[in-house]
């Protein structure tokens, strides 16, 4: 009965997704964008079918624009409400590269070094347990090299308690469980860090100096920290799939103590922003985001005595943190990627860096990683196959 019940809910599915797909074709005049995706969108009905997504909106760029995207399946099952290109996600941990750019523009504004120690900076906080002869710096935070614990303190968002102050969370919690550069901790923890260290050194509050520094830039007019009205009518229901019924069942939204962490949401257009601007050194429409070296720094493998797959589930062992970026050589391509996962969404960006190609996803899927990790690297590949020669 279950076998059948999943095999008939992906079967509703995938007779669904072409009459929700919308598309938006941006033909260029070096890519053959109906090849493409000919051959895309097979693969992308078996990822969400085996990953068990009810719906998905994806992007794909070419050097500095989008040149194709779409939605597929339902952002509501209850109501049979079919995606849509607009339609709002949780973005995940794909904001932590974002609040990891917020920190270097104070860098590059002379107000730290990489390697200084954080504890110098966090005036009434301080790390506990810290060793002072191995102090954290600002490169093992975005490493996951600190120490720092992973940590995510969900809260319902209509439950009656609320996530504590940023700086309340930190003076009660933040603390090292190991010395630096022991072992790679994938730390929500730390990245919290990163949003009260971007206030300290900007003297501006994090979410209004993300807005007026990232977001506006990146024209990312549909990502917010708290969803607008008119984005809450376009948000995604979150699911979870239970392996004993066969079926979807909705899950509770969430806030959380590591808000900074990537308790964000957005849209697939904007992803597709950022995706660009870092595929071309930190610029977007000519406005550049942060210095071409900083940049490059980003995509550089931090520590190579950590071997890859990142957190055991991406790239080969050749892969490893950049600055938050996860990195790969791949036959001489430098590749860069992050995914995003809160319960009953999960989201992934992929970027080609040597070519300036990319794949953005969103879903409502729960913990749909490895099927999005094999879409974004067919995705890559055709677009590479079906690139002209001007």
């Amino acid at each position: 009965m279950i076998r059948q019940a999943k095999l008939l809910a992906a079967l509703i599915l995938l007779a669904a997704l072409p009459l929700f797909a919308q598309a938006q074709n941006a033909s260029l005049h070096h890519l053959n964008v109906d090849g493409l995706v000919a051959g895309l969108e097979p693969e992308i009905k078996r990822a969400m079918a085996e990953g068990n997504i009810p719906s998905a909106t994806i992007a794909l760029v070419s050097d500095d624009r989008i040149v194709w995207s779409n939605a597929y399946g339902y952002s509501n099952l209850w109501s049979r409400t079919p995606a849509k290109i607009d339609s709002v996600y949780l973005i995940g941990s794909t904001f932590k590269a974002m609040s990891t750019v917020a920190l270097l523009q104070l860098m590059e504004q002379g107000k730290f070094k990489l390697d200084d120690p954080v504890n110098q900076y966090l005036a009434d906080i301080k790390i506990k347990n810290e060793d002072p002869k191995q102090p954290v710096t600002f490169r093992h935070l975005l490493t996951h090299t600190s120490g720092i614990p992973a940590d995510f303190g969900p809260f319902p968002v209509w439950g009656d308690k609320n996530p504590p102050e940023l700086e309340g969370y930190l003076k009660t919690s933040l603390k090292v469980a190991t010395p630096p550069l022991q072992k790679e901790v994938y730390s929500n923890m730390a990245y919290s860090l990163v949003g009260y260290l971007v206030e300290k050194l900007s003297g501006a509050p994090f979410k209004k100096y993300v807005q007026e520094n990232v977001f506006n830039p990146l024209e990312m007019k549909d990502t917010a920290f708290n969803l607008r009205p008119d984005m809450d009518e376009r948000l995604t229901v979150p699911y979870v799939f239970d392996e004993k019924t066969g079926k979807q069942t909705a899950t509770a939204r969430l806030r959380a103590s590591v808000w900074p962490a990537g308790l964000v949401y957005g849209t697939i257009y904007d992803q597709a922003n950022w995706l660009i601007a870092n595929l071309n050194g930190g610029v977007f429409k000519g406005k550049r985001l942060i210095a071409e070296p900083t940049h490059a720094q980003m995509l550089t493998k931090q520590y190579p005595q950590f071997r890859g797959p990142i957190e055991k589930v991406w790239g080969s062992e050749q892969a490893g943190f950049g600055l938050t970026w996860w990195v790969e050589d791949r036959d001489g391509e430098l590749y860069f990627a992050h995914s995003g996962s809160v319960p009953g969404y999960t989201a992934f960006l992929l970027g080609n860096r040597t070519r300036k190609l990319g794949f953005a996803i969103l879903t409502n899927g729960n913990r749909a990683h490895p099927h999005l990790f094999k879409l974004a690297d067919k995705a890559i590949d055709l677009l590479k196959a079906h690139a002209k020669t001007p």
